[in-house]
């Protein structure tokens, strides 16, 4: 059975193995003093998921900061005011 989380050194010292597992197996877990710190995943499993393509003003339209407008979206012209 192929492994699929590993410590941050240990992925540092079996990167290829990490790389190659990702692409074949499954995303791959990275923890860093214990907790879960990053994941790392094929470009197709990338592209698939749609995280690539996400729009900074979608992400920042769901900012949890109240009040947080975003004033002017390109799609829509209009004036900006200052």
């Amino acid at each position: 059975m192929k492994k699929n989380r590993w410590q941050l050194q240990e992925a540092k010292n079996q990167l290829s193995q990490v790389v190659e597992n990702a692409l074949t197996v499954q995303p791959q877990v990275i923890t860093r003093h214990g907790k879960d710190a990053v994941v790392v995943v094929s470009m197709a499993e990338w592209t698939r998921s749609g995280a690539s393509r996400r729009k900074l003003v979608d992400v920042l339209r769901e900012c949890p900061v109240p009040d947080f407008e975003i004033p002017m979206d390109r799609d829509r012209p209009g004036s900006l005011e200052l």
